[in-house]
């Protein structure tokens, strides 16, 4: 395992009243089994590829070519929103965490919103010439990205020309007449197949998060070994008592049906899980929020919301669990000299310490007191960090979302309440266009 669970401090026996008692615990996980041979025939009839994608490497050749031609570029936008965005953005903080690409490769740009200001500033900035531009929607339908694309072409054909355009650009999209499949026909540009039964939010196991994985210089195949190390025990199991993702969702579950748990806050002690947590609160809240089920995902970042979010966590209401995900960084970066505290003796718990010892302390620290006060909270641990690992923890909430959508009876890979907002977008834009007499 790449990882270790422990839900000790989640549990009555340890934290009082607001923990989960053994004996519900076990009736979930009872339910929980009932998945299993679901999640067997889904493989096995090809219903779920997500579970066949651990174990594929057949498919990441054909995206080496695309690969190696975009990591030429200086700058390269990927545009796409939720699922088609967060994988990818995910894997690429584990080279890239903010101060740019290493080792020649280029920026990656994620661009998942439509404001009008950034995209002006994107466009000002950027030397689009020497930059690649990567569209991804499943449906090739998603206003919002498609509305990015047309806002970007203009610019890169002014820089690039008609004639070379379609060597700057990628789409990728599900192999069907749609408007992103028409648009990046006219252009000439490399059109990738998004296989239509991989629902965006857990599509990073494919092109769509390894693509730009690929262009950062990750080893994909080490995302995908990560992820079969979770998977591969679970379609082998017959009882899912002892698989950390079924455990994860029962104890989630059960808080919430035995203990009114509303509120899931995941707070990882690593920079480089930043978005991490962004990718799983999309996955946990678009998965199961349907005929009043699910919870709802905080994401928190350690250090930093110990001073901010962890007084309401603390005193404020105890309606929430916690998931404290710490990487071991004891002994990580340069000791604090003994010199350098120039004899103040109010500093001295830092002599020969490290960022590293003070950010494993105060991971530690956050999950003792979360625990002393009565706050259900599991800790998974990390040794390092690195692509397995990623595809590991990436795996185990996929899954684990999975077991919860079970538990819940509602369908994982739907978003039925999206959709409805996606239509009336269209007819506000509409109403507009009506009643200006023109485009605005």
């Amino acid at each position: 395992m790449f990882y270790s669970h422990v839900i000790d401090d989640a549990l009555e026996s340890k934290v009082g009243k607001q923990g989960l008692h053994r004996a519900a615990l076990d009736r979930e996980l009872a339910n929980a089994s009932k998945a299993l041979d679901k999640f067997r025939q889904w493989k096995a009839d090809g219903t779920l590829p997500l579970l066949s994608l651990p174990g594929a490497r057949d498919d990441l050749a054909p995206l080496k070519p695309h690969a190696e031609r975009f990591a030429k570029f200086e700058h390269v936008i990927v545009l796409g929103t939720g699922g088609s965005s967060l994988g990818g953005q995910t894997l690429v903080a584990l080279k890239d965490q903010g101060f740019g690409p290493q080792n020649g490769r280029p920026k990656l740009w994620f661009m998942d919103n439509v404001d009008p200001s950034t995209f002006t500033e994107l466009a000002a900035r950027l030397p689009l010439a020497r930059t690649g531009l990567i569209v991804i929607s499943k449906s090739g339908t998603t206003a919002e990205t498609l509305t990015q694309f047309l806002t970007l072409l203009p610019e890169f054909e002014a820089k690039v020309g008609r004639d070379r355009l379609a060597e700057h650009v990628i789409a990728i999209t599900e192999p069907s007449d749609n408007a992103l499949s028409r648009l990046a026909g006219r252009i000439g540009c490399p059109i990738l197949d998004h296989d239509p039964r991989v629902g965006g939010r857990f599509s990073v196991l494919s092109l769509v998060g390894l693509l730009p994985a690929m262009i950062a210089g990750l080893d994909v195949a080490a995302v995908r070994e990560g992820a079969a190390s979770v998977l591969d025990p679970v379609l082998e199991a017959s009882d899912a008592g002892d698989l950390a993702p079924a455990v994860g969702a029962a104890l989630s579950v059960g808080l919430a049906r035995e203990r009114g748990i509303g509120t899931t806050v995941l707070m990882p002690y690593c920079d480089r899980l930043g978005y991490f947590g962004f990718w799983y609160r999309q996955l946990w809240a678009e998965s199961l929020g349907k005929g009043g089920n699910g919870t709802t995902p905080v994401r928190a970042m350690g250090t930093v919301d110990q001073h901010s979010q962890l007084q309401l966590y603390l005193g404020g209401p105890a309606d929430k669990m916690f998931t404290v995900l710490i990487l071991d960084t004891a002994g990580k970066g340069k000791p604090i000299a003994p010199a350098a505290l120039g004899g103040d003796k109010t500093l001295a718990y830092l002599e020969n310490r490290s960022l590293g010892d003070l950010l494993l302390a105060e991971a530690d620290a956050t999950a003792a007191t979360l625990a002393k006060n009565g706050r259900p909270t599991r800790v998974m641990r990390i040794t390092s960090l690195d692509e397995r690992v990623m595809g590991a923890l990436m795996m185990h909430y996929m899954l684990e979302t999975m077991f919860a959508a079970h538990l819940l009876g509602v369908d994982a890979f739907d978003q039925p309440a999206v959709e409805e907002g996606k239509i009336l977008t269209r007819q506000y834009l509409a109403a507009r266009v009506s009643s200006t007499g023109h485009r605005s």
